[in-house]
């Protein structure tokens, strides 16, 4: 395997909306660069400390299954509401995970916007005030560098960057992010049909913009080179962030950035990782012209119809 296939990118010149100077249109380039050839790039400089969310999830996943469970979606959870939001056990595909949106979202705000991915979860039934606070320090921080990186490709396609508003209102937003805990497997969830390699996780596309995810120590996740159909390594690094492109951003740029395969090989450690997938607002209208120089921003499918076409490829999200 090649370490180096994925691209490393200091993005500190961004860090402050700066997007002007020529640090950062150099940047910039960089990032449509490897979403161009690889879809997959670390990104360093980012601000962002991942300790303490780390440590708020894996003292989640070590409390009991009933404390655990009164945060599930009610195919698991008779009495919750929740259909997409929440927690879902190990039995679902190999692996415990937790899914939270905007921790803006009240039970008000959600009865008001009426939309099946917009959903109230009550923290406080499994987390107490600090964690809670860690979590949502935390969206708010990687929700605000996903859309720096959006913004970024919007400016080097000659457009304001403003334009950013159109796909992304943050309460109708259904950017999510996700706990994936990987216990000790006992079988994998797939074995490749390529290579006939044992996965931990199925090989797969996302569905929305941009995925921003930290992985563990541990490691496993791979990336699949769209020309060759080999399969390399994303090395671990405590400093940097991994991005991937996904089927939403393939989707507006036309095919131009492309969502890429990956896969998460099976092992017998038990692992982390803290994916936070950069979704749209449900009502924003999906059409392959939003880059281009007259787009069409009222033609095309909602968001969230879209995303519900693509969550049908998933096994977790058949609740």
């Amino acid at each position: 395997m090649i370490k180096n296939y994925i691209p490393t990118i200091d993005i500190s010149s961004l860090a402050k909306n700066n997007f002007r100077s020529k640090k950062s249109i150099q940047t910039i380039k960089h990032i449509e660069e490897a979403c161009k050839k690889v879809g997959f790039f670390q990104i360093t400089g980012h601000g962002i400390k991942i300790n303490k969310v780390s440590e708020v999830g894996q003292k989640f996943f070590k409390l009991p299954l009933q404390n655990k469970i009164k945060l599930a979606p009610k195919k698991w959870n008779k009495l919750s509401k929740n259909t997409y939001r929440g927690y879902f056990p190990s039995d679902v595909n190999g692996k415990e995970g937790l899914d939270i949106g905007d921790l803006k979202v009240t039970k008000k705000i959600s009865k008001n916007i009426s939309n099946q991915y917009i959903e109230y979860l009550d923290l406080n039934k499994s987390f107490d005030k600090k964690s809670i606070k860690i979590l949502s320090n935390y969206f708010d921080n990687i929700y605000l560098l996903s859309e720096q990186l959006f913004k970024s490709l919007i400016i080097l396609n000659k457009k304001n960057h403003i334009l950013s508003k159109q796909a992304f209102s943050r309460i109708k937003t259904l950017s999510t992010l996700r706990f994936n805990y990987y216990t000790n497997q006992k079988k994998p969830v797939e074995i490749s049909k390529q290579d006939g390699v044992a996965l931990g996780c199925e090989t797969h596309v996302d569905s929305g913009i941009f995925t921003v995810l930290y992985q563990d120590q541990i490691g496993g996740l791979q990336v699949q080179n769209r020309k060759n159909k080999k399969w390399y390594n994303v090395p671990f690094n405590k400093n940097a962030l991994v991005v991937n492109t996904g089927r939403a951003l393939e989707y507006l740029t036309n095919g131009k950035l492309k969502a890429t395969n990956h896969r998460v090989l099976w092992n017998k450690k038990k692992r982390m990782s803290i994916p936070f997938f950069f979704e749209p607002s449900y009502d924003f209208k999906m059409h392959d012209s939003f880059f281009k120089k007259k787009p069409s921003l009222n033609l095309g499918q909602s968001y969230d119809q879209f995303l519900n076409n693509s969550l049908k490829k998933f096994v977790e999200y058949q609740r």
